[in-house]
């Protein structure tokens, strides 16, 4: 008779958990996060009236740009 055992040689293990995609899929998330942050930081400049702007030392031109990069942190 047959054994009812079964076992998976070790490469088929290994190939089962990637850590190079999590890793992959770990960084896509941090980079789509920041993403969104940066717009949203950017909507709140776009609310801000220009004498606000001003107070904070800004141009409506440079919140239009993105070459200024604002942080609410």
């Amino acid at each position: 008779m047959h054994s009812p055992n079964f076992t998976i040689p070790a490469r088929n293990i290994r190939s089962l958990t990637r850590p190079g995609l999590v890793l992959a899929a770990i960084r896509a998330a941090r980079w789509l996060a920041r993403k969104i942050n940066e717009r949203r930081n950017l909507n709140a400049l776009m609310e801000l009236s220009d004498e606000q702007l001003k107070d904070v030392g800004l141009s409506r031109g440079q919140t239009e740009s993105d070459v200024h990069v604002y942080s609410r942190y």
